[in-house]
């Protein structure tokens, strides 16, 4: 199963992918997603979504089968 990212900050929330690259030398890559494409690769049951929470460091893992209370709050109504 394939896992985005959903960083929570202070200013905001944005979506991420991370990748790794062929070569060995390079760091992997994080890129943007854009949150429709994460809304319907969960409710396909492709992908998860770990939360990420900046100020506290703290981190959790949701995905189709998680309770969908926390999913409405933590990801929203998009996501259901």
């Amino acid at each position: 199963m394939k896992y985005y990212f959903k960083i929570i900050g202070l200013t905001g929330y944005y979506y991420a992918n991370e990748f790794k690259k062929t070569k060995d030398q390079h760091k992997n890559k994080i890129r943007e997603m854009n949150e429709e494409t994460v809304a319907k690769n969960f409710k396909d049951g492709k992908a998860g979504v770990i939360v990420i929470f900046e100020e506290t460091d703290t981190e959790m893992t949701l995905d189709s089968f998680s309770d969908q209370e926390q999913i409405k709050k933590y990801l929203g109504k998009k996501f259901l």
